[in-house]
């Protein structure tokens, strides 16, 4: 079976071209039903049938993940069993019968602005790669950049005068996004500080850098970030790249933004995408009602 998923795996990086984020996410579900299928005495993929991915979703659900987890699973296992039902390596589809109903939706977690300050200021610029996690993490927070957007940055679409960086999202849409002066300064010193010193001969243009000289890896930034959460006295199991964006998001609905800029600044294409911050408005919105309404109080 990890032949197959190795082969899988390819063809998504390969012939689909799907984002890093994409191939990480089906490598995860399908190492999970790997395993599990092994700890079943189920080796080869042509032993398994739609009773069997059923079980596998079942103890899934009992392990408690969260249904959106679950959904990521089920998905993975189609589009796996999909593939090799095409290229024969499998009689049929097992997945075919899956059912893949939408889960409840669930509100984003956030960190609280006390959280997102102690995450920052717990990196120690004066140690190697303070500055460029420093600058990373300012970045994430202050613009609300997709991990994929802020990896695949390049050099030249930062403008540090306007504090501005122009990002390629999904669906290949272009937009430029503000960032803030702590950003711009945390940018700077990277920029002018430690960054030449990461670069090599065969760099290129990536805005960070990893200590060889390559373009960080999503898997890499997200490891930074469960480390800088320990330091920072926050739970590394609850620390993800995403986890920024939404606190991004949530802090400036917080603190009164319109909810259509907020739009413009994530790259939602849908407002529905984008409504679902609107959750943590609640207290702001009762207190503006308290004040302002003849009968608020």
């Amino acid at each position: 079976m990890e032949h197959e998923i190795d082969r899988f795996l390819r063809y998504l990086a390969t012939e689909r071209g799907l984002s890093d984020n994409y191939q990480l996410s089906v490598h995860q579900s399908l190492e999970h039903f790997r395993a599990w299928a092994e700890g079943q005495g189920v080796v080869a993929v042509k032993e398994v049938d739609l009773s069997f991915l059923s079980q596998f979703l079942a103890a899934r659900k009992q392990s408690g993940v969260s249904s959106g987890t679950l959904r990521l699973n089920l998905i993975s296992l189609r589009v796996f069993f999909r593939f090799l039902q095409r290229r024969g390596l499998v009689p049929e589809d097992p997945a075919d019968g899956l059912d893949a109903a939408r889960p409840e939706r669930r509100l984003p977690r956030t960190l609280s602005e006390s959280q997102m300050q102690a995450l920052i200021e717990g990196i120690d610029v004066s140690k190697p790669l303070g500055l460029r996690d420093r600058a990373m993490v300012e970045l994430f927070y202050g613009s609300g950049l997709r991990l994929a957007e802020l990896v695949k940055a390049p050099v030249h679409c930062v403008d540090l005068d306007t504090r501005t960086i122009r990002v390629t999202g999904k669906g290949g849409k272009t937009r430029v996004v503000p960032f803030g002066v702590q950003a711009r300064e945390a940018l700077d010193a990277y920029l002018l500080r430690e960054r030449p010193s990461l670069a090599k001969p065969r760099s290129g243009d990536a805005l960070f850098l990893s200590i060889r000289g390559r373009a960080l890896t999503p898997v890499r930034v997200w490891q930074m970030l469960r480390e800088r959460a320990v330091v920072a006295g926050l739970d590394p199991d609850l620390i993800h790249p995403h986890l920024l964006r939404h606190s991004f998001a949530t802090h400036l609905l917080a603190h009164g933004a319109d909810l259509r800029v907020i739009q413009e600044l994530l790259g939602h294409a849908d407002i529905a995408t984008t409504q679902i911050y609107t959750h943590v408005d609640s207290t702001r919105l009762k207190q503006v009602h308290r004040q302002f309404h003849p009968r608020g109080t």
